[in-house]
């Protein structure tokens, strides 16, 4: 994984550069229910390059907002590399924007499970070059988790950005 730029935080490099491309970004989001969104439209002129945002909380809301496919959700569980890839491809199919994050995972306090504890996120990232998809394990309470998978969506969705020739 290429390291973040320390220099220049998301907050002011993504939007520079996605309005530069003129991109539209999209996010699918489980666990951090709207966080990731929020984030974005936190700042001002959001508007010039944040679309919209998917709070698919629930399965059935993965597969009606998103089309992920149940049997898909069924076999490999919502928090799963399958499911948040499905989730950006889905992001990027029901929106009009070129890049996506989707978010699934297990912030707790419970839900979680030996093979899936608590502070397991899948991340999916999605732009023209195509999905990177990554799996982390975070520490701390359900905020803690929470806010951790938003500075790291967002984060290495710069990452990615930047490297799009």
């Amino acid at each position: 994984m290429t390291p973040v730029p320390a220099t220049k935080p998301w907050q002011e490099a993504l939007p520079q550069l996605l309005v530069q491309r003129q991109w539209l970004l999209a996010t699918a989001e489980s666990c951090t229910g709207g966080l990731i969104a929020a984030a974005c439209t936190d700042l001002a002129g959001s508007s010039a390059w944040f679309e919209r945002g998917f709070v698919s909380y629930s399965n059935d809301s993965k597969t009606e907002l998103l089309g992920v496919d149940r049997t898909l959700i069924a076999r490999c569980g919502a928090v799963s590399q399958e499911v948040a890839e499905a989730m950006v491809r889905g992001a990027l199919l029901h929106s009009h924007t070129q890049v996506a994050v989707a978010v699934t995972g297990i912030a707790g306090p419970d839900g979680g499970s030996p093979g899936k504890p608590v502070g397991t996120v899948w991340l999916a990232w999605a732009t023209p070059q195509g999905v990177v998809t990554e799996l982390l394990h975070f520490t701390g309470d359900r905020t803690a988790v929470r806010n951790a998978t938003v500075q790291h969506a967002l984060a290495r969705l710069l990452v990615l950005v930047q490297s799009e020739s």
